[in-house]
């Protein structure tokens, strides 16, 4: 066998010589798994510290063949950063410690490539752990991503030996040859090998590779990073058996109107479609972009269109833009640095320089024939964050690199309530709020600090009720005069606004009935408890008294608004807050826990359909209750569960609680 031994690339090694020369593989599992351990022993690049948070590309050459390895962090908190790491790959290792095993985050991992029939392995690391356990690790892995998942190889005397190998005494050898005769396109193997007849052993192999290519077997390759064992048999699987990108299922393509457009090939020399797995704000350097070319190449200083279109496609993200920009200077990812590079063909990873408005997820493609790519799913954050600028000084600061940040990164959301006034970054948990917060602090110099979430009330008439509206000033000159009397009643929640006119005899003048309404609207608008919207209520101006010099709209304005008042003090006025629909997916195994815990938050549940083996679970939930239910519910599945939340309506606050509700809280969003 020809020496695999993993070398580090050289700078010419980086330009392979055509796209079926590149494997593009994203590395997937826990944290602590050792995915960046092993990324540094394959390619000798050092990915350095903080690589637990963010994706990095370092690339090994086996015999001419360029492999890419994009590192993906094992937070649940960054799986924006794994959804674009599987975008920018074509076949994926699952990274599992022989010393943890497997998480429900990884399986969920497994599922979605699964959807999009990724070619896959399973790597056991971590062999020389004191508590390593790789029998029962495969066990577990077995149970998580089916039968298909077999070992091909075992760690005896310090070396890998295959299985495949009719020199190797091994109970398992058996059951891995059936299972690739099973996937064999020969229809004759298994009769012969039940009769007896011993199959070749390349035959084996290339029946294996191809089954492992076509992602309907997944290997089981236990590897010793520290030790060095298994790496190079690791990294000649992944030449021999998983697949070039021109093998690889590209992605949709669009026009930016949203038409459908030609599918693309993996040609150097066809049109120009690339696409921005992730974008880097340095406040130094400007924006960096690691792009994956789907199709034509990409030259330094060249044209390029940008075009970013998440709300064609449904999805949450940045605004819509479409521009011609030029860029820079181009390289080849190298860990934390880059090596550069002369021309970057399709099919692999580059990174691009001064594209000033490149966002991830956007779109790079020829400025005469622009193309948009279907974006990749992206994970909704549910984690809201209230925060202030520290100073002044930061204030000035703090939008602009809040865009920046949101430009790098599409699983972080800004949102400026215009209701409570609030600046809130929706997030994925709280690890994900830490990093967001030190980047404004490091990257920027911008210090902000954290605020209790304001939930947007809404204040209603208790029942029925009449007021007296008299504004009457005289100051020599024109004064001012305006009475009105009106009857207030409660609506049903939805109805909104009603204004009806009932006066008789003109004692109010026509063209002052609307300042009457306009006062009590905006009265409605500043509320009478606690300054909260009063919403569903029906005004009757009733009788009223006007002066012929001094009435004016706004006089009239201000009667209508202490009208307003004086009902309100009659009436009483509640609390309503609002409501969530909630769709919580987890085990069924926790529905009964999912359930109870939403009770217990004064949901109200509305029922549970299964969704393949998983159920899903729906309620009307308070918003106030779920501020922190992401981390909850992370916390009670054990990072398996996931949930979506939607307005659904308004409902009455409990008294007990809505005398909880102070001006201090109003206040704080004002």
């Amino acid at each position: 066998m020809a020496d695999k031994t993993p070398r580090k690339a050289s700078d010419q090694d980086l330009a392979a010589p055509g796209p079926d020369r590149i494997r593009n593989i994203v590395l997937v599992g826990p944290t602590q798994s050792g995915k960046t351990a092993l990324v540094e022993a394959l390619t000798h690049v050092p990915l350095g510290e903080h690589r637990s948070i963010s994706l990095t590309v370092a690339p090994a050459v086996v015999e001419g063949t360029k492999v890419n390895l994009i590192d993906t962090p094992g937070y649940a908190d960054f799986v924006g950063e794994v959804r674009a790491g599987l975008r920018a790959a074509d076949c994926a290792l699952f990274v599992i410690a022989a010393n943890e095993g497997v998480d429900d985050t990884t399986r969920e991992l497994w599922r979605e490539c699964a959807a999009v029939a990724m070619p896959r392995a399973v790597v056991v690391t971590k062999l020389d752990h004191p508590r390593a356990d790789h029998d029962g690790v495969l066990l577990q892995a077995q149970a998580a991503f089916g039968e298909k998942v077999l070992p091909v190889s075992v760690i005896r005397d310090g070396a890998v030996a295959s299985l495949i190998s009719d020199a190797l005494d091994d109970p398992r050898r058996g059951d891995l040859i059936e299972a690739i005769i099973e996937e064999s396109e020969d229809e004759t193997l298994m009769d012969r090998y039940v009769g007896g007849e011993q199959i070749d052993e390349k035959l084996l192999i290339d029946d294996l590779e191809t089954a492992i290519a076509r992602a309907n077997f997944f290997p089981v390759i236990p590897v010793c990073a520290q030790s060095r064992i298994g790496l190079s048999e690791l990294l000649d699987l992944c030449v021999r058996a998983f697949p070039s990108p021109p093998e690889h299922v590209p992605p949709d393509v669009f026009t930016p109107e949203g038409r459908s457009a030609d599918a693309v090939t993996c040609d150097p020399a066809g049109p120009l479609v690339a696409e921005v797995v992730k974008t880097t704000s340095d406040p130094y350097l400007g924006r960096v972009s690691l792009v994956r070319v789907f199709s034509g190449s990409l030259d330094p200083d060249a044209s390029v269109h940008v075009s970013g279109h998440f709300s064609s496609f449904g999805t949450e993200g940045h605004e819509d833009h479409d521009e011609d920009e030029r860029i820079g200077a181009l390289g080849f990812p190298v860990g934390n640095t880059q090596a550069l590079a002369p021309r970057v063909f399709a099919g692999d990873i580059a990174v691009v320089g001064r594209l000033s408005r490149a966002e991830t997820g956007d779109t790079l493609s020829s400025p005469d024939h622009p193309r948009v790519l279907r974006p990749w799913a992206l994970p909704d954050p549910l984690l809201p964050v209230a925060i202030e600028a520290a100073t002044r000084t930061d204030e000035d600061k703090l939008s602009g690199a809040l865009t920046r940040l949101a430009a790098e990164d599409p699983s972080l959301r800004v949102h400026h309530d215009p209701e409570t006034g609030q600046l809130v970054i929706w997030v994925m948990g709280e690890a994900h709020a830490d990093v967001a917060l030190d980047r404004l602090k490091d990257r920027y110099g911008v210090s902000v600090e954290q605020r209790e979430l304001v939930i947007p009330l809404r204040e209603c008439f208790m029942g029925k009720a009449k007021g007296h509206g008299r504004h009457v000033k005289q100051s020599g000159g024109h004064g001012q005069y305006a009475v009105c009397d009106i009857e207030v009643e409660p609506l049903p929640e939805g109805s909104g606004f009603e204004f009806v006119d009932k006066v008789v005899g003109g004692s109010v003048p026509r063209n002052f009935i609307p300042s009457v309404e306009k006062g009590v609207r905006a009265q409605m608008q500043r509320g009478c408890r606690l300054g909260y919207p009063i919403v569903d209520i029906r005004v009757t101006l009733t009788d009223g008294k006007a002066h012929s010099v001094d009435s004016s709209d706004m006089a009239f304005q201000t009667a209508g608004a202490l009208a307003l008042r004086e009902a309100a003090e009659q009436a009483g006025i509640s609390l309503l807050e609002p409501y969530d629909e909630v769709a919580v997916l987890v085990a069924d195994d926790l529905v009964g826990g999912v359930m109870s815990d939403l009770s217990s938050k004064r949901g109200r549940l509305l029922g549970t359909d299964q969704v393949g083996d998983r159920a899903l679970v729906k309620a009307h939930v308070p918003q106030r209750e779920l501020v922190r239910y992401a981390i909850d519910l992370r916390a009670s599945s054990h990072g398996a569960g996931s949930f979506s939340r939607s307005f659904a309506h308004y409902e009455p606050m409990p008294e007990d609680l809505a005398k909880g509700v102070t001006a201090r809280e109003h206040a704080s969003a004002h």
